[in-house]
């Protein structure tokens, strides 16, 4: 919590501002969003060797993806005063990370590097990248019929890059472009649906029809996913990186209590939220939950009829623990969801809210919109308009 409240005061005073006055909204018209907002959407076939699953949707984005690992290195040379070190740690080191990670994850990064011409160590660091500087809103709510929607904001960023002349961080606005949905089929059915950026192979927003829901949010702790990068690469592997967890649940759990238990009880490298929807609406066997981990262990399960009735919100704090006062999204959320109350819960009502500044903000890139029953599942490149906090 320390490194991100010095985080904050070193871009404020960088840039030369003050933090704007506190703005609250709960917009009510955001939703449909323009056409020219919709992400598009790829299948990934499960079926073929993992090398080449990901070929035709990196051949698109390729050069979105060196755009933004060339941004990265610069952020990291800059902030380091121009040293080579570390990003000739990440070239040297990637490959021998690959090695060590499990299939079919190091195939698939090893495919991507092959076809964009990146070095493999560019593409390692790549999808590591996303356990650390995730910021990020989720909800799910159930509407008065007993239908369970699951939403998120995914914010992303944070301190790599304020362009002072444009207001907008420089990251972000890389990856809108890189924002795709994806269908992972077996045998011509889908297994499960996602939000990802191109390149990357773990899962962050997903959707199993029918069944359960899911999305991570980063959790900031003093044992940060860092520690654990370096464990492994000094060569203890206890922990699973958490986007191959989640990749593992969406593949394998057959139901939301399955879900739950791996989500729960398996070690990582990063300690995370993680935000699980269900099918079921009913008294104790109503499904939606918060699970708040360590890397080790379950801090906490936070179920749905315990936190409010008809919504469960995260955005990146315990939810027991006040939020970090300059980043305080949960409460004009929680106000947004009040005013809208359990009878607007609908894919337009939740969007409104989830486009209600601050929680939409500078580093919002995408928002996704889930209702498990149906299997409706879309999403929206974000933008926030001036006046419009960083974050």
């Amino acid at each position: 919590m320390l490194r991100l409240l010095l985080c904050l005061v070193t871009v404020i005073s960088l840039t030369n501002c003050q933090v704007p006055p506190f703005m609250e909204e709960c917009v009510n018209n955001a939703y449909p969003p323009p056409a020219s907002h919709k992400v598009p959407t790829y299948v990934v076939n499960l079926d073929l060797p993992a090398a080449q699953r990901w070929t035709h949707v990196v051949k698109d984005k390729g050069p979105q993806i060196k755009n933004l690992l060339n941004e990265f290195k610069s952020f990291i040379t800059d902030i380091f005063h121009g040293s080579q070190a570390i990003v000739d740690f990440i070239d040297k080191a990637g490959p021998l990370v690959d090695e060590t990670l499990p299939q079919p994850f190091a195939d698939e990064m090893r495919g991507i590097a092959n076809v964009t011409g990146l070095k493999l160590g560019e593409i390692v660091f790549f999808n590591v990248f996303y356990e650390f500087f995730t910021v990020c809103t989720s909800i799910v709510a159930q509407d008065p019929t007993g239908k369970l929607y699951h939403v998120r904001n995914l914010d992303f960023g944070l301190f790599l890059g304020w362009d002072i002349k444009n207001n907008t961080w420089s990251v972000t606005e890389l990856l809108r472009p890189m924002v795709i949905m994806v269908d992972f089929q077996k045998g011509g059915e889908t297994v499960f649906k996602s939000i990802n950026f191109a390149g990357y192979v773990g899962i962050l927003t997903a959707i199993k029809p029918k069944l359960f829901t899911l999305t991570m949010n980063e959790r900031f702790n003093k044992d940060g996913g860092y520690i654990g990068l370096l464990e492994w690469i000094a060569g203890q592997r206890t922990g699973q990186w958490m986007g191959f967890l989640t990749r593992n649940v969406m593949e394998k759990a057959s139901s939301y209590l399955e879900a739950k238990v791996m989500l729960q009880n398996t070690e990582m490298l990063a300690p995370a939220y993680f935000i699980l929807g269900g099918n079921a609406t009913s008294g104790p066997f109503q499904q939606g939950c918060v699970i708040t981990r360590a890397r080790e262990y379950p801090v906490d399960v936070w179920d749905m009829e315990s936190a409010n009735g008809w919504y469960i919100l995260e955005t990146n704090y315990d939810h027991w623990e006040a939020p970090l006062f300059l980043d305080d999204r949960r409460t004009p959320a929680h106000h947004c969801m009040g005013n809208m109350t359990q009878q607007g819960v609908s894919i337009k009502g939740l969007y409104n809210v989830l486009s209600s500044r601050p929680v939409l903000n500078k580093l919002t890139t995408y928002s996704a919109l889930m209702q498990v029953d149906s299997g409706h599942f879309e999403a929206w490149l974000q933008y926030c308009p001036e006046p419009c906090i960083p974050w």
